[in-house]
């Protein structure tokens, strides 16, 4: 049940085009659910933000996901998760990604350094009792990590694309690099917590066994120019679940 499946079943499309989505104080709320015993069950908050960066060289956007259970759930099983990435603002490539886990009993950090002229990455790894593990690994042209192929997709022109239409993409997760495809399915309009929303709607699949089915991985996007996703089905080995939108501010648009 850990939030690291929610996010591997929520690939998304990577894409070279230019931001004009995503600003520099966005705040975009959610409520995980989970099948508990044939019941889905509002579990956890999800919370994914954007800020600036100042560097010596640069100022970079931070993306920052957390994912906190609810308070009447962490005798069961608690979840403090952190991701995040820093990028480029307007091409949104990575150059920082680090991600704490904290799930019960289970703790690990992650730490990529991306240098994309070599196509390596330099990565961290710290389990319990601070046992620390470095290794490099080689990355294809478009390799990013999940954060900011998650926020990635919204830079792409639906309005291009055909039903059916499907995209490949690649994530370096766990320090190795995950094939995946989105295929877009048109729009709908759904109904969620800040209204009724035409929305472009993709189905995600991928070679490695953490996703289940065809079309039982699925987001919604807004079909306008912030195409934020405002809802989202998963179905992967320990269960499916949804991830439905709560609150937004901060848009750009």
């Amino acid at each position: 049940m850990r939030f690291t499946f929610i996010l591997l079943a929520l690939f998304s499309l990577t894409v070279n085009a230019q931001n004009t989505a995503i600003g520099t104080n966005e705040k975009l709320v959610y409520t995980a659910s989970y099948n508990m015993s044939g019941i889905l069950t509002d579990i956890a908050q999800v919370t994914m933000e954007t800020s600036p960066v100042k560097t010596s060289k640069a100022t970079l956007l931070r993306l920052k996901c957390t994912a906190a259970t609810y308070s009447k759930w962490d005798n069961f099983f608690r979840i403090r998760d952190l991701y995040e990435s820093y990028v480029n603002p307007k091409t949104l490539t990575p150059y920082l990604y680090n991600r704490d886990i904290n799930e019960g009993s289970y703790y690990k950090a992650m730490k990529y350094t991306f240098s994309h002229k070599t196509k390596t990455v330099k990565s961290i790894q710290t389990k319990r009792n601070n046992n620390i593990e470095n290794k490099t690994i080689s990355i294809g042209n478009s390799t990013k990590d999940i954060v900011s192929t998650l926020y990635s997709i919204r830079s792409f022109n639906f309005e291009n694309m055909s039903k059916g239409d499907r995209q490949s993409l690649t994530i370096i997760f766990d320090r190795k690099e995950t094939k995946a495809q989105v295929t877009y399915l048109g729009k709908e309009t759904i109904n969620t917590a800040i209204g009724k929303k035409e929305c472009y709607k993709l189905a995600i699949g991928s070679n490695e066994a953490i996703l289940q089915g065809n079309n039982s991985n699925l987001l919604w996007l807004t079909a306008d120019v912030n195409k934020i996703i405002v809802y989202g089905k998963f179905k992967i080995p320990v269960g499916n679940g949804e991830l439905k939108i709560k609150s937004v501010s901060g848009l750009i648009n």
